[in-house]
């Protein structure tokens, strides 16, 4: 469901998942984090943004999905996801 609200809503984007639910340190309440890569780093138009949100809240995924623009990051926080992550959707 996540990779289908992603295509549809932001194609193109390389997605990236991070945090407890991959590392295995989460429990019933824990989110799961994401970060949209733009292809060349582009910043992610608001509205969009917005929109996958709205969708991903109004989907039947049992859980909350964060998801973030790495423009919008700041880059000590870029260095942390870098090192690990698992990439969900491949850019373009």
């Amino acid at each position: 469901m996540i990779e289908v609200l992603l295509h549809r809503h932001l194609p193109g984007v390389e997605a990236w998942v991070y945090g407890s639910r991959i590392h295995g340190r989460s429990h019933g309440g824990s989110d799961l984090d994401l970060v949209l890569r733009a292809p060349g780093l582009q910043r992610i138009e608001t509205g969009r943004l917005k929109a996958l949100s709205e969708a991903l809240r109004e989907s039947d995924i049992p859980f909350l999905v964060e998801a973030r623009d790495w423009t919008r990051l700041p880059e000590n926080f870029h260095r942390e996801i870098e090192r690990n992550h698992v990439v969900l959707i491949h850019g373009q």
